[in-house]
């Protein structure tokens, strides 16, 4: 017999708000809004309820959770280095075999779009609020 764990709650919460980060501080720095609403229509990332099913197990929702924080360490990293292309793709491919669906290269992320004259998106969190 071979005990396995669910995944909780809070591990879900936890993906939910990974991939909001990435969709509103990574990728409005390497595509333009029209790109990432492409990117929303394709479900990359999509984190509904019946992803989640895929993602059965306790181990697999850290194991999920762990390659979208080492693909955002790596986006976010003062130097975009060739020699984290592999763990790059090593961690893209885990979350395609879990059904996120990310179809990226680490070259499409070699050149911040944006970055230089920090654009707006309508994706980005904005810098100010005004509390009424």
């Amino acid at each position: 017999m071979k005990i396995v764990f669910a995944s909780i709650p809070s591990q879900e919460q936890e993906i939910c708000k990974l991939v909001r980060y990435i969709y509103a501080n990574i990728f409005p720095l390497y595509f333009t809004d029209d790109e990432i609403a492409q990117f929303e229509r394709l479900q990359v990332l999509d984190s509904s309820k019946k992803k989640f099913e895929e993602i059965g197990t306790l181990k697999d929702a850290f194991q999920v959770m762990t390659s979208i924080q080492t693909i955002i360490s790596i986006l976010e990293s003062s130097q975009l280095n060739e020699q984290y292309a592999d763990l790059f793709n090593r961690n893209v491919a885990y979350l395609n075999d879990f059904g996120l669906f990310f179809p990226f290269e680490f070259e499409q992320f070699a050149d911040p779009k944006n970055i230089n004259n920090m654009m707006l998106s309508i994706y980005s969190k904005a810098d100010n609020e005004l509390l009424i």
